[in-house]
């Protein structure tokens, strides 16, 4: 089913044999790139462990995968051969077919969005979508093309897109009036709900441990997230110097982190999970995405946000979860602000400002969690959000039934 025929609570809560469903939702540890526990973990290989993570859960026979996507945003070819080999050392094979996806810090995202949308249009049953970002590996090579069009430059908006996205940040900061100390709070706020989360267990029900050889061919056993940092209080960032502009807001605690990790979710047609025993977890109802201004990129969710809901037929308020991801405290605060939503809803267990933001996993990954979370506080409407780089924003519903 979708948006065109199923609008409103009732009806998004009802169960179709038709809908596209989620069946498991995992990831890796989210760890500090170059320094953190998976730095030296190769990105086919973090994706490959969660892959057969998802078919030992499910108890899945790998023959039904017919198609996997997998966002990716940095490695050089797009990822494609990486992506491959990790399904296929998964032990799904050959016979899938496999793609990789890259809408920027939206991939995981767009992945499962092009999984649900071939299962709804009868292409396929049964599919994989996900993520990965080895930033250790690929964060700043080969970014920027060789050549230019000076043409192309002369127009505004697309010389903008080539705007660091520290500087969007600020430019959301000042048009907007999000002050350093609002970003602040809201930055240490991410921080201790993520550290208490952590100390509570939360993350491990969607976290698969990585077990891998490092260069120096010692074995590395890892099952937590590293960029946590208890104790983080607004006072304490206060005290950090402006990353991006001597008499900016932005800097390196109210940001998102530079990290590694994967994430893979299953989904399939409700009948067909029913007709092969699979767990279902949720719905998963459908996707909006919007373009804005590149030089304000992170306003997205400002945007993508109510498209959705307009599209679902519900209000800001029907919605138990928000995971918006949190590129930059400036701009997850004024998308929160703008829409209206209940901070407390909002990153009930952190976002990417504690727990990091591998580029092409993230939209994957908070769907790992808000599910977890909705298992424990039997939470119904799941609303995943972020903006994405150039100027643009996404989200999509899922309706969680465990």
């Amino acid at each position: 089913m979708s948006f065109a025929t199923q609008t409103g609570k009732d009806q998004l809560v009802a169960k179709h044999d038709d809908d596209v469903v989620i069946c498991a939702a995992l990831r890796s540890p989210i760890t500090k790139a170059k320094k953190g526990g998976l730095a030296q973990a190769a990105p086919e290989e973090m994706l490959g462990v969660v892959l057969k993570a998802i078919i030992q859960k499910t108890k899945i026979d790998p023959k039904l995968i017919e198609d996997v996507s997998i966002g990716n945003v940095l490695p050089p070819g797009g990822g494609a051969t990486s992506a491959r080999q990790a399904v296929l050392w998964a032990g799904i094979p050959n016979t899938a077919a496999v793609n990789t996806v890259n809408r920027q810090c939206s991939s995981g995202l767009a992945s499962i969005n092009q999984i649900a949308n071939e299962i709804l249009s009868r292409q396929i049953d049964i599919g994989i979508a996900g993520g990965v970002e080895s930033m250790t590996l690929n964060y700043g090579a080969g970014v920027m093309p060789t050549k230019m069009s000076d043409s192309v430059l002369e127009n505004e908006e697309a010389a903008d897109c080539l705007m660091p996205m520290g500087i969007t940040s600020e430019n959301v900061a000042r048009n907007f009036n999000v002050t350093r100390e609002k970003q602040d709070a809201f930055a240490a706020e991410s921080q201790r709900r993520a550290a208490e989360a952590q100390k509570a267990g939360k993350f491990k029900e969607e976290i698969v441990t990585i077990n891998y050889v490092d260069d120096d061919g010692k074995e590395r056993v890892v099952s937590e997230d590293d960029g946590i940092r208890a104790g983080v209080t607004k006072e304490s960032l206060g005290k950090l110097k402006p990353a991006f502009a001597a008499d900016g807001t932005t800097h390196a605690g109210n940001a998102s982190q530079v990290s590694d990790g994967a994430a893979a979710v299953l989904l399939a047609r409700r009948s067909i999970a029913k007709k092969y025993n699979l767990p279902i977890l949720g719905k998963y109802s459908g996707a909006a995405v919007v373009g804005v201004p590149p030089n304000v990129m992170g306003i997205g969710p400002a945007f993508a946000i109510p498209k959705l809901l307009e599209k679902a037929g519900l209000k800001s308020n029907d919605i138990d979860i928000y995971e918006i991801n949190e590129a930059f405290a400036s701009q997850a605060l004024y998308s929160v602000e703008k829409v209206g939503l209940d901070l407390a809803k909002v990153n009930p267990n952190g976002g990417a400002i504690a727990l990091g933001h591998p580029l092409g996993a993230t939209g994957s990954r908070q769907i790992a969690t808000a599910l977890a979370e909705a298992k424990r506080s039997h939470a119904k409407f799941i609303v995943t959000s972020m903006c994405i780089g150039t100027g643009m924003g996404m989200a999509a519903l899922v309706v969680n039934e465990q």
